[in-house]
């Protein structure tokens, strides 16, 4: 091909000799006004995805073009996955560029969630890792919830520059700018390719603004620390949330224990009694039970009752690793990334929590 041709969908560039490479489409289809490439065919019309031959040094090597330009940079992060989210080296990536914070699936926080708590939380945790946001905004990009506020925020805050959509893979970027699409009256073919598997988008997208600038939709980096990256699109879809959570509340005394399906278990060693609140995926399945008889419960209902993940993929699961805390302050979280969140009502309790090699359990201060 003599002119590189852009896939709509994804913004790969599109090829035509190797279609077992990115980029691949058949010679005809080039004749079409708008060309998407194979795989974004296959996920849109079939929600099939193809293996990914991309690293996360690839994702970066893009983001780092960022760093040449004089622009503002909307850091969008998953609300319900916080932690799992936000992309560690942000900083380095950005520079002393002016950083916008959006919360996104604001519209799977319990409805009694004062939304300006969350906001300010969401202010104080990003200093702790290093950015200073200029504003912060929460929506719902699937829901429309507040898009058109960001939007107008967002215009506002660019000051006539181009504007880079950062973050990582499932945070919903390209939700955002289709919804910003269909807001402002856009071509239903600019929409770009979206589901709820982790990178969708494979290169820089760049739509023009009013005033001549771009707005870029950038790859999602892929967080290897999240619990989604050691699932298949089954399991996926078993563990997003896709409305409003409802906390599933354990009051435990110590020995006992909780299995989050049979992805991730929580050991409550030792404390008086206390208040477990479990803020997952409404259709995951909870299991309570005692300690003692953890292991052989997981032995034998591991891939049926306690499933995902199933039996014919929990041999490819990561073998479970122990994580133990002591929870000194009320209202902390234990943060699973891309699983959810438990928030431990009172201080004082000893737990430990095992999740599959690779994801990073941690604690925070509660965002509820």
């Amino acid at each position: 091909m003599s002119e590189e041709v852009i896939c709509s969908g994804c913004g790969i560039s599109i090829q035509t000799e190797n279609k077992n490479e990115l980029g691949y489409v058949p010679s005809q289809a080039l004749e079409r006004e708008v060309v998407i490439c194979q795989r974004c065919f296959r996920l849109k019309h079939y929600n099939e995805v193809p293996d990914l031959p991309l690293t996360s040094e690839d994702f970066i090597a893009i983001l780092n073009r960022i760093s040449k330009e004089d622009a503002l940079v909307v850091k969008i992060v998953d609300i319900f996955d916080f932690t799992g989210s936000w992309l560690d080296d942000l900083a380095s990536y950005v520079g002393r560029k002016d950083v916008m914070l959006v919360g996104n699936k604001s519209d799977l926080l319990p409805e009694s969630v004062n939304q300006n708590k969350v906001m300010l939380w969401m202010r104080e945790e990003a200093k702790k890792r290093g950015v200073i946001p200029k504003d912060v905004r929460l929506m719902s990009a699937s829901k429309g919830h507040d898009v058109e506020k960001v939007a107008h925020a967002m215009d506002k805050a660019r000051k006539g520059r181009d504007v880079y959509i950062v973050g990582a893979t499932n945070v919903g970027k390209s939700t955002f700018i289709n919804t910003l699409i269909q807001l402002f009256g856009g071509d239903e073919e600019q929409l770009l390719t979206t589901s709820h598997f982790p990178g969708t988008t494979l290169d820089m997208l760049d739509l023009p603004l009013d005033d001549g600038s771009k707005l870029y939709d950038t790859p999602g980096i892929i967080n290897e620390e999240q619990i989604t990256h050691v699932l298949d699109k089954n399991e996926l879809k078993d563990i997003t949330p896709t409305k409003e959570i409802k906390p599933a509340v354990y009051q435990l005394h110590s020995e006992q224990t909780l299995f989050f399906a049979g992805l991730a278990r929580l050991d409550f060693l030792e404390g008086e009694r206390n208040s477990f609140i479990c803020y997952l995926s409404n259709s995951l399945y909870i299991h309570r039970t005692k300690s003692e008889q953890a292991d052989a419960l997981y032995e034998k209902h591991k891939g049926e009752m306690l499933s995902p993940p199933y039996k014919d993929t929990i041999e490819a699961l990561p073998p479970f690793v122990r994580h133990e805390f002591f929870i000194e302050e009320e209202k902390t979280d234990i943060v699973i990334p891309g699983l959810g969140w438990v928030t431990v009502r009172e201080s004082g309790a000893h737990v430990c929590v095992f999740a599959p090699e690779g994801v990073k359990v941690s604690l925070r201060e509660a965002i509820i």
